[in-house]
């Protein structure tokens, strides 16, 4: 009972998406190919870090693309946790990334690396690390904005991208100052914070797939218990994202009272659990008569 469609934000998100694509690209070739001249091999590592979020942004494309289809016969609850699993695969990357730098670090070691530190290369970090924040806070905010699981991951990860380029930026000072190592210890630090990120995701989008609660039964339950002609609840479950939750749920009502009056009791809880709780996008009301031993 109730099926309300979600509001389609797709355009929106793409839009976001292309927008941070571009900012990404151009972040991405400023770190690489002035790496390259400068001989740092954290600054290219850097470069590659970002085009990942770059990468991202496409695939984001594509999953929000799919998962903003409608529900069909063989997805009746619509395609959303299709942008959970491309949630996953960003996790994937930032954990590909975390190897990057450590492979970076390993032969900056063992091959004696020399970097040329510049004005300039702090310049570029500095201006490409301005643009990542910018980015990150502008992700977050659409993503609350619009409801998308996928802006918020993906901010996650522009926000790895920031602290590797802190890590740079602090392995540039170090190396000027003499400390040869400071590339590779730095290195291996910002890689723990990274692959903090990437757990965090993951832990994220795997609740969402093994439908963990969302909501706290206690305060549903209290809910419906204040509808008039509604005797008791009990079965009671949540299931999605934050943004898009399904519930079903048995009420009992009075044995006597006509199948017309038990929906309209029905449609009262309805409207009274998504008054409460907006988020919820479905709810499936089961109305058992008081005294059933269905429990």
């Amino acid at each position: 009972m109730g099926n309300v469609a979600p509001v389609n934000n797709a355009p929106q998100i793409r839009k976001v998406l292309i927008f941070t694509l571009i900012l990404n690209l151009l972040v991405s070739l400023a770190k690489v190919i002035y790496g390259y001249i400068s001989n740092s091999i954290a600054m290219v590592s850097d470069g590659f870090h970002s085009f990942f979020d770059g990468v991202s942004n496409i695939v984001g494309l594509i999953g929000i693309w799919i998962a903003s289809h409608p529900p069909d016969e063989r997805h009746p609850y619509g395609h959303k946790k299709y942008e959970t699993l491309f949630t996953v695969i960003i996790a994937v990357m930032i954990f590909t990334a975390c190897f990057q730098i450590i492979r970076q670090v390993y032969h900056s070691i063992v091959e004696n690396h020399r970097t040329e530190v510049t004005t300039v290369s702090f310049a570029v970090m500095l201006i490409t690390m301005c643009i990542n924040i910018f980015v990150a806070r502008y992700e977050s905010r659409k993503g609350k904005e619009l409801k998308s699981e996928f802006l918020a991951a993906d901010a996650m990860h522009t926000k790895s991208d920031i602290l590797a380029s802190i890590a740079v930026i602090a392995s540039l000072i170090l190396t000027k100052a003499g400390y040869r190592f400071a590339d590779a210890i730095v290195g291996i630090v910002i890689t723990f914070f990274i692959a903090r990120i990437g757990y965090e995701i993951i832990k994220r989008a795997s609740d969402v797939l093994v439908d963990t609660i969302c909501i706290d039964t206690s305060a549903i339950e209290s809910i419906i218990n204040s509808v008039e002609g509604v005797k008791g609840c009990h079965d009671i479950r949540t299931r999605g994202t934050e943004h898009a939750i399904n519930l079903d749920l048995h009420i009992l009502v009075d044995p006597k009272i006509s199948a017309e009056e038990a929906h309209k009791i029905a449609d009262s809880v309805e409207e009274k659990i998504k008054g409460s709780f907006p988020a919820v996008t479905d709810i499936v009301v089961h109305i058992e008569p008081e005294g059933n031993d269905c429990k």
